[in-house]
């Protein structure tokens, strides 16, 4: 932009004009340039020293600014001076200084952040602020070091200074908030020179080459450390963009670019603008627009750099350039017009929108919504919630933005940065929402803002903005279609669906329907005048507050626009095509605006310019009292001149006079005078504050000369009198004689009264003829009462003015009774008249009331009468007036009151008043009483209550006289044409027929048709029928055809349209109700009765024109036909023709058909005929002359025809010259002359002979043996003619189950011939197909043999085998091939398998016989021939047994089993005897002696199975220790049945204790049991508890289904395992399991156990072989079980001991009782540990 000179030229300073169209740069040598937006040079101005004397090079100008509105330029100069040049707006103004300020020091930098302040700092340290309104400086504070930089915030609001020691300080105009601290906020390492206050933090950067941004309370955030960049120099100068979201430092020949990012809360370095040889930046300015960075260097250069991050055109129209994150410039292209759209926040702007016709901008952010208008730059930023773009907006009110989102309507102003309202709405139609914002000003009123809407369509809600309350909410009771507030915000006008037009006054909250009809309407822009249509008429209201008064004009168009310019107001209406305008009396519209605006001069301007009228003279009215309310004296003047009130224009022109003279003298306002304020309470009648006004300022006189003026003589004398007056008695007189002159008697009167002068005073009211004044007052003077003079002239003056009423008080009061009395009675004074008789007269009281009731009757005043007539005891004339004043109820009761019946004729009347309100129910027993029972019917029957009035007929009427009543009331209702009430009738006494013929006669058939299908359903069709019939003959079609279709008679209807010739109609009625081709034939029969061209015609119309020739020819109607297809369709004729020939046929007219046929060009067709007729001449004739094809057809049917006659030969001649051998074979085979049909086939179809052949075979086959017989024939003539292969294929195909031989010898015939003449291969197939034939025919000798003779060994040997000859098939093998010996015997073991032959399979293979025996079950016989083998056969049959016996639960058998037979270490075994032992500790019931056979058998097993594993592989595995513990467990359950044998109770029940510690393989729940049980039955009761308690959760738990729950706390250190197998069912019946249960509660609540397992010397629970505190495990006892501890018998085998006590006692109790059992257990004992002890025991 600027030359760049060669040396050092530098740019001192530069700066924008905020409203970004100057810019201006200041050189070295102190000359101003100025340059324009696109950065050419418009202008330049020298700056002047502060004192010329010094000369113009004597200073630098160090800094320069634009003031906020860009007309002015401030200066900063070294030479302690700041100059205000005044550059004005428009280019090559003249440049003034308009400001100057004198510093003590050099200025260093300046500022001009508001409208009259220009902060600035100096060399000694001080920041200064400068008042451009004052022209004075004053100092915001000091510091003692040089002021180096200075800079403001975003908002200009706050600043901060930088000081050449490194301090920053900061200061706040208005910290908006924020809450930031003032003062020195942080000191930097250097002097910070390049200084810039960001969005959100401070960037202060120096000569030492670093830049550190600092938070808001100085705090370093981040540093930039470039101290090592050899090619970096020091910073110079920051500029920050006007958004804060940018700063750019300025060093050697680069530019250093921030940005702050939002979301990492830190600045980015962007990359830096490097540009070579531009050497140090001096100076850097922002274009406040954000768009421009202009840089001033040190060789006098000034570079522009363009800072848009991107820019767009929109729609063609506009240039939108984004400047920042948060700030975006719009710009329209035509008018060069820019706006600037910035978010306050910083927020990122999202998209940028022109919206509302080019006008209005909307923009988003993450938090925020920008708003704007780009005609008045107004821009609103207001916190908004992103809702997914889904708002609406509205701009068609220009001052205020309406958004719409999800039911809420949200108000904007443009401007504003606050939402203004927000209200819920679902009615986003503009024309039913109206906003109006300040838009006439009013005086006193400030902030009218004000929105009605709708709350739903019936509900309007009038809202104060700015208050936000609620004004007013309107119900209507239909829907709203438009609403508009006037533009006060006072009136509301809304229109509703049905056109009514309705005024809503806000303050009064009145509602006015002002139109109906109402097709347009709106508010005159800038008054309150309205204009719209109502169907013809244009309606104006030019003074709403009057909204009767209406100017109307006739309309011939529309009403579609209102337009209001250049002081003219015109209305658009469209007339037709054309559009014409009506203008409106803008006198009458601005006179009214300026009403409401308060400027009354401006309407009494108006109301000059206009002719009088009444609406003008309403006006000046309207004017008159407003300006009297607001005190504008001279505008009421005239207004009451120009109404004509000269007195009113008079007195105000003298208060004028007054009010003027008083502010000539005083000044000030004149109205505010006491005088012309009491005369303005005058003028409004309002005298005591006139008086009150005077009185304030003592002016007595002149309230006196006020009342005397206006002869309020009482008034004056009070003020005379309340202020001691010395005029006081002179006023008296005067007021008297002036009364007296005026003839005022009765006020003389009355100040006579007042001054006691009483006989004076009466006299002066008789005078002016007030006898009754005259009367009170001496009434109520004793001293008067007593001068009988007096009162009789009183009382005279009284009668003769018909005061008869104040007459007779008077004479009462001088106890005159009987004059009193008749006075009372001429003046109707009853009241006081029975009073006075009941003392005086007691006699006259009954007249008395009796008169009164007749005078209250004339006085129309009934209901007041009828207790005066009571008290008369004159009932008749109570009950009359009672009537007359309607007091119904209590006529009813006076009559009720009544002893004599003459009261009768009065029941109708009230009856019938009841009747008449409804109130039947009342009606209905006065009726009754009055003996009018007919009117009470005749009353329910008129309320069509015909229930109750068949109920009261009923009850008091026979049911004929009821009937008759009712049809007659009814025939008199038809007579009135009252046919429902008719109808009721009849049908209230059932006679529904009555009134069918009632509306039958009246030909209402709707109404007949109900009743028949009420009472008469079956009847309805018919009747449906018979009014249609009816209709019809009455040409009542339409009527007659509905009927029709009623009556599911269409074709009736389509009959009676046709009759009269109504086709169309009979056409519309066959296509709608009729089937698919009705229509088709009603059109068919309209075109024959049309015939010709017309048909023609018709029936194309229909698209039935074919169809229609189709359904003639086919209804033999050939000549309409033929009609139709010449005049249309040629190509149909021949169709026709074909038709009437097969008519022709039918009928036997054969020569005509042959015609028609050749006609239609089917010659064949007669051929056919005649063939078909069996005429072969006529049909030989046709064919030759006409269609030589058909003539082998001829010669077919006549041999078809010989052949029915069995002339076959004939028939074969006939079907060969047809050339049809095909057909002569077919009727050969029809009649099974196979051997024919052979002949010609073989002849002429030689190809067909085979396929014929399978044919007849198959046919052979279905006649069984005739057929059989007919093939073996076929058979021998094919061997006869040489055809081998077809004589074997026929003689194969004979099968006749009934004839065995003759296959046999066919077959074999077959084979014959096929091994004699046909080929190996074929002969091997023939064998092949005949030997198992013959097999099946149980010759297999045979079979055998034909195999032979083709060498056939195999299948010969199957043969042999088939038919169990054995010796044959062995010798065969053996001397024709050696190779199938072992075949033959393997057939022959499976043979005997199969047979079961298992003893003589024995000899031949012992393994198959033993499977055999395994597999049928026939153990004993498998086991027995086994156990003649080897002892491994032997055993693998045994467990096969086994397993079997185990399956079927027979686990005793199993053992038994292998107790014969041992038990050997087979690992494959292994799981039969854990299963065997397993299932055998599962059975129930094997605790006694008696099972001791059982167990020893599977103790003696197991130790077998042991001693066998011992000397295996197995030795010492796991299966072997398994084993072992079983040995253990069967050895103690077998000697535990021997303990019970010989009541061994404690051994017993120790065994059971020991076998817990073995659960993992005993079910749980029964070792417990039994545990439990022993230990009971021996009074051990903590064990049983404690056993039996456990066996209750493990049976609880199995039924459940988990054993988790189990609590094992009681078997903590033993050797009882905690995890147990689930047993899979209980072993204990549910009854032992209650019994336990009871049995352990009883236990527990008794408490007498401890629930605690017995220990001995161990301390540890002693059946445990596992000691608790040692870990030692001792032996199991081999008697009990129990752990061997120190009385033990030691055994030879190792780890078998016992407790001695045990073992003697079992030994005793064996010497004792010789028990065999217990025998046994010591012989086992003996084998198992090696011998038995020293003491010894001998087994005999």
């Amino acid at each position: 932009m600027n030359n760049v000179f060669e040396g050092a030229a530098k740019v001192t300073c530069m700066t924008w004009a905020p409203n970004n169209s100057k810019f201006a740069v200041c050189t070295v040598d102190r000359v101003v340039l100025l340059y324009d937006e696109q950065g050419e040079k418009r202008d330049k101005f020298s700056t002047k020293p502060a004192d010329s004397k010094y000369g113009k090079k004597s200073y630098v100008v160090k800094a320069m600014a634009f003031s906020p509105d860009s007309t002015k330029i401030a200066i900063a100069q070294t030479d302690n001076i700041i100059y205000v040049y005044k550059i004005g707006e428009e280019w090559g103004e003249k440049k003034v200084i308009c400001n100057k300020f004198v510093q003590t020091s050099a200025l260093t930098c300046l500022l001009w952040p508001a409208e009259h302040a220009i902060v600035f700092g100096l060399a000694e340290g001080k920041v200064r602020l400068a008042n451009t309104k004052t022209n004075k400086s004053s100092t915001v504070y000091g510091t003692d070091s040089y002021v180096v930089s200075l800079t403001s915030n975003v908002s200009g609001k706050g600043m901060l200074s930088g000081h050449a020691d490194g301090t920053v300080v900061r200061y706040f105009f208005d910290d908006e908030g924020s809450g930031e601290s003032q003062g020195k906020l942080l000191t930097h390492p250097c002097p910070p020179y390049a200084l810039a206050w960001g969005t959100n933090s401070i960037i202060v950067a120096g000569c030492d080459k670093k830049i550190v941004a600092y938070g808001r309370e100085g705090h370093i955030q981040q540093t930039f450390d470039y101290s090592r960049d050899r090619s970096e120099k020091e910073f110079t100068v920051a500029a920050t963009s006007p958004s804060g979201q940018s700063v750019v430092i300025g060093s050697y020949d680069r530019l250093r670019v921030f940005n702050w990012g939002p979301r990492k809360g830190a600045w980015d370095e962007a990359s830096p603008k490097e540009i070579p040889n531009l050497y140090t930046i001096t100076a850097l300015a922002w274009k406040k627009d954000g768009s421009r960075l202009c840089a001033g260097t040190l060789c006098g250069g000034v570079e522009q750099f363009d800072c848009c991050l991107r820019r767009s055109i929109y729609k063609n129209k506009f240039e939108i350039t984004y400047v920042g994150l948060s700030q975006v410039i719009v710009k329209n292209l035509s008018t060069g017009m820019r706006v600037v759209l910035k978010s306050h926040y910083g927020y990122e702007i999202d998209e940028v929108k022109i919206m509302g016709k080019d006008r209005y901008l909307v923009g988003h952010t993450s938090d925020t919504l920008l708003l704007g208008d780009l005609a008045s730059n107004k821009l609103s930023e207001v916190a908004w919630q992103g809702s997914g773009g889904n708002e609406k907006f509205f701009f068609e009110n220009e001052t205020v933005c309406m958004i719409f989102n999800a039911g809420e309507l949200t108000l904007v102003e443009y401007g504003s940065n606050d939402i203004l309202g927000s209200v819920r709405t679902e009615f986003m139609n503009p024309h039913l929402i109206s906003v109006r914002l300040n838009e006439r000003k009013q005086r006193g009123v400030e902030g009218n803002k004000k929105l009605a809407y709708l709350i739903d369509i019936k509900t309007i809600a009038i809202v104060d903005l700015a208050g936000g309350y609620n004004l007013g909410t309107i119900n209507h009771d239909s829907k709203i279609d438009w609403l508009e507030l006037n533009e006060t915000g006072r009136k509301l006008l809304f229109r509703d669906k049905k056109l009514r037009l309705h005024l809503y006054d806000i303050e009064s909250s009145v509602k006015t329907t002002v139109l109906s009809f109402c097709s347009y309407v709106q508010w005159v822009p800038g008054s309150d005048v309205v204009v719209s249509q109502n169907r013809g008429n244009l309606c104006v209201w030019y003074n709403i507050d009057s909204p009767e008064r209406a100017t109307m004009f006739p309309l011939r168009g529309d009403v579609v626009d209102l337009e209001r310019s250049n002081g003219k107001t015109e209305v658009i209406v469209t007339e037709g095509v054309n559009t014409v305008s009506y203008t409106l009396d803008e006198g009458l519209i601005e006179f009214g605006t300026a009403i409401d605006d308060g400027d009354y001069y401006r309407a009494t301007a108006f109301l000059e310019t206009l002719e009088m009228s009444s609406e003008t003279e309403a006006m000046w009215k309207t004017l008159s009292k407003l300006s009297l309310e607001a005190r504008q004296l001279h505008i009421a003047e005239r207004c009451f001149a120009a109404l004509g009130d000269v007195s009113k224009a008079r007195f105000l022109n003298q208060t004028n006079n007054i009010a003027d003279q008083v502010s000539k003298e005083y000044g000030g306002d004149g109205t505010e005078f006491y005088q012309v304020k009491a005369r303005l309470a005058m003028l409004d009648k309002n005298y005591k504050l006139a008086e009150m006004y005077y009185m304030e300022q003592n002016a007595i006189d002149e309230v006196m000369e006020m009342y005397q003026e206006l002869h309020m003589w009482d008034d004056c004398i009070a003020v005379a009198e309340s202020k001691g007056h010395p005029e006081l008695d002179n006023l008296r007189h005067s007021y008297y004689q002036w009364l007296m002159e005026t003839n005022q008697d009765e006020k003389a009167g009355e100040v006579k009264e007042g001054e006691e002068d009483f006989m004076g005073a009466i006299n002066l009211y008789l005078k002016a003829g007030l006898p009754a004044k005259a009367a009170r007052l001496a009434m109520s003077r004793e001293e008067l009462v007593t001068n009988s003079d007096v009162i009789n002239r009183i009382a005279a003056a009284l009668i003769k003015g018909e005061f008869y009423e104040r007459a007779g008080d008077l004479f009462e009061k001088i106890r005159n009774n009987q004059r009193a009395l008749d006075c009372y009675r001429k003046g109707n004074a009853f009241r006081k008249a029975v009073e006075l008789a009941r003392v005086a007269f007691p006699a006259d009281v009954v007249k008395l009331e009796e008169a009164w009731g007749d005078y209250l009757v004339q006085q129309k005043q009934l209901d007041a009468a009828i207790n005066h007539y009571i008290e008369a005891g004159c009932s008749s004339k109570a009950i009359e007036a009672a009537i007359g004043a309607r007091q119904w109820k209590k006529a009813v009761h006076i009559l009720e009151l009544q002893e004599d019946r003459s009261g009768g004729k009065y029941y109708l009347k009230i009856a019938q008043y009841y009747a008449s309100i409804q109130e039947y129910e009342v009606a209905e027993p006065l009726f009754v009483k009055g003996d009018h029972i007919k009117d009470a019917i005749d009353m329910y029957t008129v309320a069509g209550r015909w229930e109750q009035a068949h109920k009261l007929a009923a009850k008091c009427m026979t049911p004929e006289d009821v009937s008759t009543l009712y049809i007659s009331r009814a025939q008199d209702l038809e007579g009135e044409g009252k046919y429902k009430e008719a109808e009721r009738l009849f049908a209230t006494v059932e006679e529904p027929d009555l009134a069918i013929t009632m509306y039958k006669k009246n030909k209402m058939f709707d109404d007949v048709i109900r009743l028949v299908a009420k009472h008469h359903p079956d009847l309805l069709s018919e009747t449906h029928l018979h009014l249609a019939k009816e209709l019809e003959t009455e040409s009542r079609f339409s009527e007659a055809e509905y009927h029709y279709m009623e009556g599911q008679e269409w074709k009736g209807a389509v009959n009676m349209y046709r009759v009269n010739d109504m086709w169309e109609e009979a056409y519309r009625v066959a296509k709608s109700h009729g089937g698919a081709s009705a229509h088709k034939q009603v059109a068919y029969l309209w075109a024959k009765s049309l015939g010709g061209e017309a048909a023609v015609k018709l029936l194309n119309k229909f698209g039935l024109l074919e169809t229609a020739i189709d359904f003639a020819a086919d209804n033999c109607a050939f000549d309409f036909a033929f009609e139709l297809a010449r005049l249309s369709t040629k190509n149909k004729i021949p169709e026709i023709h074909l038709k009437n020939a097969m008519m022709l046929e039918d009928e036997g007219k054969f020569a005509e058909a042959e015609s028609e046929f050749i006609k239609a060009g089917k010659p064949k067709e007669a051929v056919l005929m005649y063939v078909h007729n069996q005429d072969w001449v006529g049909a030989q004739r046709v064919a030759e002359a006409n269609d030589p094809d058909s003539v082998s057809d001829v010669l077919v049917g006549q041999a078809k025809f010989c052949f029915e006659q069995k002339d076959f030969q004939k028939a074969e001649a006939f079907l060969l010259r047809a050339q049809r051998p095909e057909l002569a074979i077919k009727y050969y085979k029809d009649v099974e002359m196979w051997s024919d049909a052979m002949r010609i086939c073989k002849e002429y179809l030689p190809n067909k002979l085979s396929v014929l052949q399978e044919e007849y075979e198959k046919e052979a086959a279905k006649k069984g043996s005739r057929g059989v017989e007919g093939m073996v024939e076929q058979a021998k003539e094919w061997e006869l003619s040489g055809e081998y292969a077809r004589a074997v294929e026929c003689y194969l195909k004979v099968k006749d189950s009934t004839n065995g031989p003759l296959m046999e010898k066919c077959w074999m015939k077959a084979a014959e011939l096929a091994i004699k003449f046909l080929t190996q291969e074929r002969a091997v197939d023939v064998i092949h197909s005949v030997g198992p034939r013959l097999t099946q025919l149980r010759k297999y000798s045979a079979a055998a043999e034909l195999y032979l003779n083709l060498d056939l060994i195999k299948e010969a040997i199957d043969a042999f085998i088939e038919g169990e000859e054995w010796n044959k098939a062995k010798r065969v093998a053996k001397e024709l091939d050696p190779r199938f010996e072992d075949y033959v015997d393997q057939r022959y073991k499976e043979h005997l398998k199969n047979q079961g032959q298992a003893d003589s399979l024995v000899g031949v293979d012992v393994m198959a016989a033993l499977d055999m025996y395994a597999e049928r079950g026939q153990w004993e016989k498998c086991i027995e021939t086994a156990s003649k083998q080897s002892y491994k056969i032997l055993h693998k049959y045994v467990a096969l047994y086994a397993t079997h016996l185990i399956k079927e639960g027979r686990a005793e058998k199993a053992l038994n089993l292998y107790a014969q037979h041992g038990a050997p270490a087979n690992p494959q075994n292994f799981n039969i005897y854990k299963r065997m032992f397993l299932d055998l500790l599962n059975l129930l019931g094997r605790d006694s002696a008696e099972s001791f056979r059982m167990w020893a058998d599977l103790r003696d097993v197991m130790l077998l199975l042991c001693e066998n594993l011992t000397k295996s592989s197995d030795a010492n595995s796991p299966a072997h220790e398994e084993f072992e513990q079983m040995l253990l467990i069967s050895h103690y359950y077998a000697i535990r049945s021997a303990a019970n044998g010989v009541d061994l109770v404690s051994v017993a029940a120790k065994l059971s204790i020991s076998l817990l510690r073995h659960t993992e393989l005993i079910p749980a729940d029964k070792a417990f049991y039994e545990a439990g049980m022993a230990a009971r039955a021996l009074g051990w009761e903590n064990m049983a508890f404690i056993f039996l308690n456990r066996f209750l959760d493990l049976s609880d738990g199995i039924e459940e289904g988990n054993l988790d729950t189990l609590d094992h706390s009681d078997f903590q250190d033993t050797d009882i395992p905690f995890e147990v197998p689930f047993p899979a069912k209980l072993h204990v019946t549910d009854a032992q399991r209650e019994e336990i249960r009871d049995w352990v509660l009883t236990v527990s609540m008794d408490q007498r156990v401890e629930q605690v397992l017995p220990k001995d010397e161990r301390d540890t629970y002693e059946a445990s072989l596992l000691a608790a505190n040692t870990g030692i495990r001792s032996l199991p006892c081999v008697i009990t079980g129990y752990p061997v501890l120190r009385n033990k018998i030691e055994f030879k085998g190792p780890g078998k001991a016992a407790n001695k006590d045990d073992w003697n006692k079992f030994i005793m109790a064996t010497k004792t009782t010789h028990s065999p059992e217990c025998q046994d257990v010591l012989k086992f004992v003996s084998q198992w540990c090696g011998g038995l002890p020293a003491s010894g025991f001998s087994f005999h």
